[in-house]
């Protein structure tokens, strides 16, 4: 670009004027400064361009007409929105607004308003689009078992539970962090164990088991991933299965005050009862182990064992007080 540059300068100069029949001195300093600048090739406001011609700005194109407004009445709408993508103001005729009321008015409205592209949508799982994903999974999919039709069948086959659950939220992400978190949840008599490792299981599970239901539940939330959570908690489980069937070498010199449970077997409420039933002359004919076993299998005795066990294992109230008197008011005949 050829140019022409003046550089500044200073001007000082002395003017002398009459003034009143005297002369006066007058001074006048002046300072200016000049820039210029010539372009040779006269395209003012565009740079130069060499031998390509002058710069010309293409015209705008004018926007057409939306897509709602050419949208037959029975728009296929999976056509439109055939997967997840953001909210698209001229391909959804439907007035919907988002925001702010300004000064106590409405909503703004759908065209070129941020709110509605910054949350997820799921104009793309309609239930038209659902059904046409059911009919692509179908040649994929096998029928239900006929023999799996009641609860109690499909416990019996599948005793495991998992439970997890799915959020749905208008946020700036579709993914929850608690969705990540996995249940399971299986019935600690469906499992293969003996009285030894079922007290050691419920040692080891803690407050997780529930009694009244005898439900084992396993919460597992550690990893990011639910898929990881899930793996995890059946880790958890096949562990605790194992190491309950495992038997230490200290377990064998526990004695009865070590137990857990308060057991009524061969303890001194059982021994007493028997020589009580004994001296009242309730048992027939004959002697030793027959005449014991016919004294512990009598309905009122084995009433008296439940209501005696549980006032051990539960402790003291209202109710299993109330049992324990009508257990020995049955076993004496009172």
């Amino acid at each position: 670009m050829a140019a022409h540059t003046s550089k500044a300068f200073l001007s000082l100069g002395r003017i002398n004027g009459p003034g009143l029949g005297f002369h006066n001195s007058l001074t006048r300093v002046t300072y200016a400064t000049a820039l210029s600048t010539t372009n040779s090739t006269g395209n003012k406001g565009f740079p130069d361009r060499g031998n390509r011609g002058a710069f010309v700005r293409k015209p705008r194109r004018e926007a057409g007409e939306p897509r709602t407004e050419k949208m037959a009445v029975n728009q296929d709408w999976t056509a439109v929105y055939s997967a997840a993508a953001p909210f698209k103001p001229g391909s959804v005729p439907l007035p919907v607004r988002m925001g702010y009321p300004v000064k106590g008015g409405v909503p703004p409205e759908k065209k070129g308003n941020l709110e509605l592209i910054k949350i997820p949508n799921f104009l793309h799982l309609t239930p038209a689009a659902i059904k046409k994903h059911c009919e692509a999974l179908k040649p994929f999919c096998t029928e239900w078992p006929s023999a799996l039709d009641t609860e109690a069948t499909l416990d019996e086959h599948f005793p495991i539970k998992l439970e997890s659950t799915d959020y749905i939220s208008a946020g700036t992400s579709v993914r929850n962090p608690s969705a990540r978190i996995v249940h399971l949840k299986v019935k600690l008599s469906r499992l293969n164990l003996d009285d030894h490792a079922r007290k050691k299981m419920l040692r080891l599970v803690g407050d997780r088991y529930c009694k009244d239901t005898d439900i084992l539940t396993i919460r597992a939330d550690s990893c990011p991933l639910r898929q990881q959570n899930y793996e995890y908690a059946m880790y958890l489980l096949t562990v605790l299965y194992h190491e309950s069937w495992k038997t230490e070498s200290w377990e064998a010199e526990r004695t009865a005050a070590d137990m857990d449970e308060y057991s009524w077997e061969d303890s001194p409420s059982q021994k007493n009862i028997l020589d009580t039933l004994a001296h009242m002359k309730m048992a027939g004919e004959g002697e030793g182990e027959a005449v014991r076993e016919e004294l512990l299998g009598r309905p009122e005795v084995q009433e008296y064992r439940d209501s005696v066990m549980r006032l051990k294992n539960e402790g003291e109230s209202e109710s299993s007080m109330h049992q324990y008197r009508e257990a020995v008011k049955k076993v004496l005949n009172l």
